[in-house]
């Protein structure tokens, strides 16, 4: 992870079940059910299942991505969009998880898209609830895949235990969440320095070749130009390495995921970007991204006025000024019993800034 993460811990009134990463401990209608401190791994799953709540959000009318694509199609610049599928918006609430729960609405926001985008994952992910869960629940399913044994460094760094608590979360454990569905989550470092270096997918190969040659075609870019490298990712990645036909299009549907963003501090969802040609011959680009802490329903407003919601949404080259950052996205499919003990290492593709 690259954010420090709060130790405060606290109870969570409202959900129907308490439970603790290796003691199985449920209660339901105040009866609390125990074997000799220790549950069986599909007994946990099964409580769970039976107990995860549906995460609230609050509904946009026509979908968030509707609303968006019609904005990006008013825009009378030579601007080229491409934009993931369907995603709901989950924002952070001051009364639940301000500032602590933007990972966790993050992963609400990219599950929501996976649920509704692909019939494979939408038939595993929180045992075939077919919703997307709360924190609370998010937080045992996270610790469920803790227990399974995926990302042992990163959940020995958070004490095994996430539950009713305020610990911040970021990329990997987004990952190993999602990983333990057979999902095939992938992370992507970017940074000053390369510590590790392990490709993880094969999907995104061509895009991570491409950030690495243009960096290296343009070595005397400096300061914020750095962050082109991270930009041409991006690009990359939604547009399937420029496989996507706009036509007479300037804005289309890609058929990837929304990527979990990363940095010390706060993390978003990018849901697509846009691109302009300059004169120099580069493409500027701008990451269209969805943030917790803002408001939905402001959101929903700003986009049905297409008022102000290039501010809300849209985030430019100069906006990055983090040494660091980390992405999170899903290849299509479910994995194999003998992928998944692979999946079990998170490990990630490095990319110098």
């Amino acid at each position: 992870m690259l954010i420090t993460c709060c130790s405060n811990r606290q109870s969570v009134s409202g959900s129907g079940y308490e439970a603790v990463s290796g003691d199985c401990n449920y209660r339901y209608g105040g009866e609390t059910s125990r074997d000799n401190g220790q549950c069986k791994m599909d007994e946990q799953i099964s409580c769970l299942i039976g107990l995860q709540t549906r995460g609230n959000f609050y509904k946009v009318e026509l979908g968030l991505t509707t609303l968006l694509r019609n904005c990006l199609e008013s825009e009378t610049e030579n601007l080229k969009s491409i934009l993931s599928g369907y995603v709901d918006h989950f924002q952070s609430l001051d009364s639940e998880d301000a500032g602590w729960g933007c990972g966790w609405r993050n992963i609400q926001m990219l599950s929501s898209h996976l649920l509704a985008q692909r019939q494979e994952a939408k038939e595993v992910l929180f045992g075939g609830s077919g919703f997307v869960p709360d924190i609370p629940s998010l937080q045992r399913w996270l610790e469920i895949a803790w227990e399974k044994g995926f990302d042992a460094p990163g959940a020995s760094q958070l004490d095994h235990v996430v539950y009713g608590s305020k610990k911040w979360i970021g990329t990997t454990e987004c990952a190993a969440l999602l990983r333990s569905f057979a999902l095939r989550a992938r992370v992507v470092d970017f940074g000053p320095k390369e510590e590790s270096q392990s490709v993880v997918g094969t999907s995104v190969d061509k895009a991570v070749d491409k950030a690495r040659n243009d960096k290296t075609d343009n070595n005397e870019v400096k300061n914020s130009e750095a962050y082109q490298v991270l930009m041409d990712f991006v690009w990359n990645y939604f547009s399937n390495e420029n496989t996507i036909q706009f036509g007479q299009q300037h804005v289309v549907i890609s058929e990837k995921t929304p990527l979990y963003f990363q940095h010390d501090g706060h993390s978003r969802t990018i849901v697509g970007v846009q691109a302009k040609h300059q004169q120099n011959g580069y493409l500027a680009y701008n990451l269209l991204v969805l943030d917790p802490a803002h408001s939905t329903p402001a959101l929903e407003r700003s986009l049905k006025k297409k008022i102000g919601w290039q501010k809300l949404v849209k985030k430019g080259r100069n906006t990055l000024k983090k040494p660091q950052y980390q992405l999170c996205y899903v290849d299509p499919g479910i994995a194999s019993e003998e992928e998944m003990e692979n999946l079990k290492t998170i490990d990630s593709v490095f990319l110098e800034l």
